[in-house]
C-alpha cells in the first residue's frame, strides 16, 4: 500500500491505494485536490498519463475541521517535480440579476421604490434565472429592501444545485437579531445569509410613482419624460435622478460588496433597474452618457469574475442560454464538475 498525507487548516486528508483496487501503481504526482464545502466533500483528479495504470480508487476521508470558509477554496495542485508548487486560483463570482417583471411593470405603471411584488411571469422569470445560475457557487446575497428583489433571490436559490437556503438576516434590531438566531451550526452551514440594504433599492421616481407611463408622456411631452427617465443628471419632480440613485448604490457595494469579494467570497445581488445600471457603471468604467442607454432585462443574471483586483465580465445580458450566457473559468467549470458528481 502506498499512501499520501496531505495538512492544511481546514482537515486532514488521507490517500491510499493499493495493488489489488489501483492495479500498478508507482508514485503519487500531478494530481488536485480540493475542498468544496465545509462538509466532507472532495475532488481528486487523477493525471491522464504518467502514473496510475488502473479504472477504480478509493478516497478515504480521515478528519475535517469546523470553518466558516467560502463556498469553494482555492484549487491545490500538488506535485514531486523540484520546480513545482502549491498553486491557488483566487477569484470570486459576482452575479447580479434585475427582479421579475412586477405588477406594476405589467401595468406599465412608474414604480420606483413602491413595494409591488411580483406576477406570476416575474416569479417564472426568477426561476429561470435561478436555473442559469445553479451552476455557480453563492456565499452571500445581497438584495434591496422591496419584495420583488426579495422574492427574485429567494426563488432563483431554491433553483441551486447545492441546496442550500436562504435566510434574511434581520440586523434592525437587538431583539430582531436575537429572535432570529439559528442555533445549530450544521443548518447554519446549509444556509446562506441574505442581506437587504435600503441602498440598493430603485431609484426613486418622485411625483411619477403610481403614473401610467403613456399618461404622463401625453401630460408632460415626450421629451420630458424622456429627460427624466433616461439623462443621467436631471432628476423627475421630487425624486432622484440616476446619478443620485447610483451614489448611494455603487457607495454601498464598495463598502459592503467589494470586500466580500476580495475576501474570495461569491456574491450574488438581486436589484433593480437603475441600481444596477449604477453598479454596471462603475464595473466596466462606463462614462454617464453610456449609461443611459444601457438596458437590463428582467430576470436575466449577469456574471462577472472578480480577480486580482479586477473585475471581468463573463456572460451576456441577453444570452438564452446558460451555456450562451457563460464563459466559466476554472474554478466555475471545477465547482460544477463537483455538483455533478455530488448529485449524480
Amino acid at each position: 500500500m502506498a499512501t499520501a498525507m496531505f495538512q492544511q487548516c481546514r482537515g486532514t486528508i488521507q490517500l491510499n491505494s493499493c495493488d489489488d483496487e489501483w492495479g500498478s501503481c508507482k508514485k503519487f504526482r500531478n494530481y488536485s485536490l480540493r475542498f468544496i464545502s465545509r462538509g466532507f466533500a472532495v475532488d481528486v483528479r487523477l493525471p491522464t498519463k504518467g502514473s496510475f495504470i488502473s479504472s477504480r480508487s478509493k478516497l478515504h476521508l480521515v478528519h475535517a475541521l469546523s470553518s466558516h470558509s467560502s463556498l469553494v477554496d482555492p484549487v491545490s495542485s500538488i506535485s514531486d517535480g523540484a520546480n513545482d508548487h502549491q498553486k491557488n486560483i483566487s477569484e470570486s463570482a459576482l452575479i447580479l440579476i434585475r427582479h421579475g417583471e412586477s405588477l406594476w411593470n405589467e401595468m406599465n405603471l412608474f414604480t420606483g421604490s413602491v413595494d409591488v411584488s411580483l406576477t406570476k411571469k416575474g416569479v417564472e422569470e426568477a426561476i429561470e434565472a435561478g436555473k442559469r445560475i445553479s451552476n455557480i457557487p453563492v456565499d452571500i446575497i445581497y438584495t434591496s429592501s422591496l419584495i420583488r428583489a426579495k422574492m427574485t433571490a429567494m426563488l432563483a436559490m431554491i433553483q441551486h444545485r447545492h441546496k442550500k437556503v436562504p435566510i434574511i438576516r434581520h440586523t434592525e434590531s437587538d431583539q430582531a437579531k436575537e429572535w432570529t438566531r439559528v442555533f445549530s451550526e450544521e443548518t447554519e452551514r446549509q444556509s446562506i445569509p441574505v442581506i437587504t440594504a435600503w441602498q440598493l433599492n430603485e431609484r426613486m421616481y418622485g411625483e411619477l410613482q403610481g403614473l401610467h407611463k403613456q399618461e404622463t408622456i401625453d401630460r408632460y411631452g415626450k421629451e420630458k419624460v424622456h429627460e427624466w427617465r433616461r439623462s443621467y443628471d436631471i432628476p423627475p419632480p421630487k425624486g432622484e435622478s440616476l446619478e443620485m440613485c447610483s451614489q448611494r448604490a455603487v457607495s454601498y457595494f464598495r463598502e459592503q460588496i467589494e470586500p466580500q469579494l476580495q475576501s474570495g467570497k461569491h456574491v450574488m445581488v438581486a436589484a433593480h433597474g437603475n441600481c444596477l445600471r449604477s453598479i454596471i457603471m462603475y464595473l466596466d468604467k462606463l462614462t454617464s452618457l453610456e449609461v443611459t442607454t444601457l438596458e437590463l432585462s428582467t430576470g436575466v443574471p449577469l456574471l462577472y469574475m472578480y480577480k486580482e483586483g479586477k473585475f471581468i465580465r463573463r456572460g451576456s445580458m441577453v444570452g438564452p442560454t446558460e451555456a450562451g450566457v457563460y464563459a466559466y473559468t476554472e474554478s466555475l467549470a471545477l465547482y460544477r464538475q463537483h455538483l455533478d458528481e455530488m448529485f449524480q
